[in-house]
């Protein structure tokens, strides 16, 4: 059955491709350029070695395994959140599902890079897969973002397929570019809407539903093992695998709540992405960010109780002493301010919702920095305090990671359809501003 705005939606799916403005190029540079001179860093790492980095053999974890934590978190939530919107069949969904995804994979890809990063000899990864030794949960993470990586491509993917071949037609009836038309062919796998196809495909997205939700979950919960199997006071925690979830599916809700508001300003889809998808984004935010705060208060309750010479320690650098600054800055900017401007319903809007998010991911990065460093700067023998200042070389490479992020998604949705055209027409959208929408 053909949808009554169908046409509307495919035009509005499909607008990215068509042609891009001078903002958009601008941008693109401007991306390109600071993405760029994140490699150059990377280069000019490799070839003088970490010694240019302001790791010692005190702070041996610092800002690359801050941005590892931060980054895949953010995927975490895109996936997650888009395969619970689908099991529960909340309708809504979506106009928001394909940015939610993309966001997912994006994150993870640039995410995923950091341990690259931080080796020393990176030539020598291979010895990973050669040489693994299975006691060290370095291994197990490897092998949980490996398959995390892999089923979020398909989680992608598969919705795309009916929408290729949406693309396919369109182009090959206006004449579009023969490489668009060659590529949809051939990634559409023949799509026709037959029955048995889209059984199949409904099948095959509610499997992935089903699975990316553990596996997200073993991939965050595995890397909190990295930090919390050690003995160092302040990582040493069995709070701290839902700990680490519940921050990522904090941070990811906000990032998928950027990407979106970016996309339907910058494409006007206004029509379909309406007030109502970040009020209940925000709803979900506001949610995961007071739990996470409970997680938090749990945590320092707990090591503070305790009472122990090294928490009192760590504690003490975190609330009252060196760090004291960047912990509070966090628990405003990142937990205080963001629900205020979601639970009050003045601020409840794009806007409102859209500030509180960006607060959240700046934050968020901020709270895993806190999470990396303090700990570290706390000899395990009888010493002083450890310094630790981020060099030019890895505040260039965090900055270019970040552009890299909707570097990749404005060139990923100058191919693929913004909008999930196949799921909007089968789910009921109307593409009608709700009132009161901005």
């Amino acid at each position: 059955m053909t949808h009554p705005n169908s046409a509307a939606i495919r035009e509005a799916a499909l607008r990215p491709l068509d042609g891009a403005g001078a903002g958009f190029w601008a941008l693109l540079t401007g991306l390109s350029l600071i993405t760029a001179w994140g490699l150059a860093a990377w280069g000019y790492q490799l070839v003088h070695g970490l010694h240019v980095t302001g790791l010692s053999d005190r702070i041996f974890w610092g800002t690359y395994e801050t941005n590892l934590v931060t980054f895949i978190g953010l995927s975490y939530g895109g996936a997650v959140v888009s395969a619970i919107l689908r099991l529960t069949g909340a309708e809504w969904r979506s106009p928001i599902t394909r940015l939610a995804e993309a966001t997912a994979l994006v994150t993870l890809l640039i995410g995923a890079v950091f341990p690259v990063i931080h080796l020393g000899r990176p030539e020598r990864l291979w010895e990973m897969f050669t040489r693994p030794n299975l006691s060290s949960p370095l291994v197990w993470d490897l092998i949980a973002v490996m398959t995390y990586l892999f089923a979020t491509m398909v989680f992608l993917y598969l919705p795309l397929i009916p929408d290729l071949a949406a693309a396919r037609e369109e182009y090959a009836a206006r004449g579009g570019p023969r490489w668009r038309v060659r590529l949809y062919d051939r990634l559409s796998l023949g799509w026709s809407d037959a029955p048995q196809q889209k059984r199949l495909l409904e099948w095959g997205v509610g499997v992935m539903s089903v699975l990316i939700i553990p596996l997200a979950v073993t991939v965050h919960s595995v890397l909190s093992w990295a930090f919390a199997l050690t003995v160092r006071e302040g990582w040493h925690s069995t709070i701290y695998a839902p700990y680490f979830v519940i921050a990522a599916l904090y941070s990811g809700v906000a990032a998928v709540i950027l990407v979106v508001a970016a996309f339907r300003r910058a494409y006007r889809l206004q029509a379909f992405i309406e007030t109502r998808h970040f009020r209940y984004l925000g709803f979900l935010m506001l949610t995961l960010g007071l739990t996470y705060l409970y997680f938090t208060f749990s945590e320092y309750l707990t090591e503070g109780y305790a009472n122990t010479r090294a928490s009192v320690e760590v504690l003490g650098l975190l609330l009252q002493y060196r760090f004291a600054p960047l912990f509070w800055s966090f628990v405003v900017g990142g937990v205080l301010l963001p629900v205020a401007l979601v639970a009050v319903p003045r601020t409840r809007t794009a806007a409102g919702v859209t500030s509180a998010a960006a607060l959240v991911v700046a934050a968020m990065w901020l709270k895993r920095f806190l999470i990396v460093v303090p700990a570290e700067a706390l000899s395990l023998m009888p010493g002083g305090l450890a310094a630790y200042r981020p060099s030019w070389v890895e505040v260039s490479i965090t900055i270019g990671a970040a552009a890299a992020i909707p570097l990749l998604l404005m060139l990923f949705f100058r191919v693929f359809p913004v909008l999930a055209v196949w799921e909007m027409e089968h789910g009921g959208v109307q593409g009608v501003p709700a009132r009161g929408d901005d």
